[in-house]
């Protein structure tokens, strides 16, 4: 009976069995994660992910791996040309801004030019009256260096306009030699021509003055001593 009872429990198999996973070789691959061959995991955690969850996962892989479709590269290449077309265009229209502005900018400084040549009114010079006596002296030099060499039908004129201007105009002839200083100024070799002429000019005009200063007095001697003459003359046939 001891002997049946101890064959008994021997033969019983045990509640749990000795089983041992075997752990995956080094050259198995890897399964995807969207791979079927993944066991599902049987427990509260896993009934609390959705089939919906599941399937965009899945999606979103495939997705990933597929690239970009076409729909894509065309919405990529469409803002390429969106984006060229708008620096162009920003380029076109800065560019036509800056011309206007310098057009404008132009205008201005010409009218603000004209304007300041014009004389002051406390000066009292009016410009219409001057300008046609100017215009008649050129016109009259012409007239009188017509039959003359080239060279004198084209400073006799001149000179004689220029003449007239500071003669009838000198405020506004003096604004018109200020301006054309100012622009000569910017080109040196020109300034100093300009200003050897006018020394030149004005050593001449001194040395004109002085000689005709010596030939009045000269003259003014010249008609005292006839007329002293002419006075002891007269004294004498009395």
């Amino acid at each position: 009976m001891a002997a049946r009872v101890l064959l008994r429990r021997f033969s019983r198999k045990p509640i749990y069995d000795d089983y041992e996973p075997e752990l995956p070789k080094a050259d198995t691959p890897v399964p995807s994660p969207a791979s079927h061959t993944i066991p599902q995991a049987s427990g509260p955690e896993s009934s609390l992910i959705s089939p919906s969850a599941t399937s965009e996962t899945s999606t979103t892989v495939t997705s990933s791996r597929r690239g970009p479709t076409p729909t894509d590269r065309l919405a990529v290449q469409i803002g390429k040309a969106r984006m060229f077309l708008y620096h162009y265009a920003t380029k076109s229209e800065d560019a036509v801004n800056s011309t206007i502005d310098k057009a404008f900018h132009l205008e201005k400084s010409f009218t603000e030019t004209v304007a300041s040549l014009a004389p002051s009114r406390e000066s009292g010079e009016k410009l219409m009256p001057g300008l046609v006596y100017v215009l008649v002296a050129g016109m009259a030099g012409s007239i009188v260096t017509r039959n003359r060499n080239i060279l004198l039908r084209a400073t006799v004129p001149l000179a004689l306009g220029i003449g007239a201007g500071w003669a009838l105009i000198p405020v506004t002839m003096t604004n018109v030699s200020d301006l054309t200083w100012k622009y000569e100024s910017k080109f040196p070799v020109v300034a100093d021509a300009h200003l050897r002429t006018r020394e030149s000019i004005q050593r001449g005009w001194r040395f004109a003055k002085v000689h005709a200063d010596l030939g009045k007095t000269y003259v003014d001697d010249t008609v005292s001593t006839a007329r002293d003459t002419v006075e002891d003359w007269v004294k004498k046939g009395k």
